[in-house]
């Protein structure tokens, strides 16, 4: 699924900032991960393994540099190593994959379950990472939507998809990709509960939706995939009377300058328009 070239070290280092508007992921470098070490019994023993907190930063480093360029499971594998501090990298290539990768349902479904597997993990061993809840909380709601959402929430996905975005948000307040996760959970939930049930059975609410999408668009208006998920949630909760503002949401995405292999995904897919 390549569609980027690999950016070199000095590149991504510039570019890092941009690129994780979205996630907020901080920049792994040696300083970090030394200071992470002393502090996190986890990372200690990950940075020893990797042969030496530089050597982990390094790795880190390169498991994103293969996300970036698109080359998905490549990413998956190199942070599937580097346990709590690479299962984001690995989790957020698999949600990218299992969105636009051409594997069958079964393939994906797999590859999800060891993502779930992976953050649950990372969270065992770094209950305060951001991101460790909010790529769980991620694949967790890829998953879903590649089974049925009416199975997810018989099978109590939908509370723990809540639980890890609520983390994040507590811990990273300006998480836009968790505000946008969290519009679609509401969106989802009422698109198929209808409005009363949604509210009594889970507390989602149109309202809430709509809110957590606006936010999104206030930290990172210039993320494709803001506008693409705000799209499909208000087709989700009001149908056919917001087929034009979902029009105009696609054009917005469309319009984005894409600056890695995920983001050129989303505007591909703005670009060809909205689904019948």
């Amino acid at each position: 699924m390549r569609t980027k070239a690999k950016p070199g070290a000095g590149e991504l280092r510039e570019r890092w900032e941009r690129l994780h508007l979205g996630d907020r992921e901080p920049w792994p470098d040696e300083r970090r991960i030394a200071a992470r070490a002393r502090r996190e019994a986890a990372v200690a023993q990950a940075a020893e393994a990797q042969g030496g907190a530089a050597a982990l930063a390094a790795k880190l480093q390169g498991a994103w540099r293969e996300f970036h360029a698109g080359e998905l499971l490549s990413a998956i594998r190199l942070g599937s190593a580097l346990g709590a501090l690479g299962a984001p990298a690995a989790n957020k290539a698999a949600a990218v994959e299992a969105l636009y990768g051409q594997r069958g349902d079964s393939q994906v479904v797999q590859m999800l379950k060891s993502a779930v597997g992976r953050g649950e993990e990372a969270i065992a061993e770094l209950p305060s990472y951001p991101n460790a809840h909010y790529m769980l909380a991620l694949v967790l709601g890829r998953y879903s939507q590649r089974t049925s959402i009416l199975s997810a929430l018989a099978e109590g996905i939908a509370g723990r998809v809540r639980t890890h975005l609520e983390k994040t948000l507590e811990l990273e307040p300006r998480h836009a990709e968790a505000h946008l996760a969290f519009g679609v959970y509401h969106a989802e939930i009422v698109g198929q509960l209808g409005a009363l049930a949604a509210r009594l059975t889970y507390g989602a609410s149109r309202d809430a939706a709509l809110g957590h999408f606006r936010r999104a668009t206030e930290l990172a208006p210039r993320l494709p995939i803001v506008h693409l998920e705000h799209a499909h949630g208000l087709l989700r909760l009001d149908g056919a009377r917001s087929r034009e503002e979902a029009r105009a949401l696609y054009r917005r995405a469309a319009g984005c300058a894409p600056l890695d292999a995920a983001e050129s995904f989303d505007v591909a897919c703005a670009q060809r328009g909205l689904p019948d």
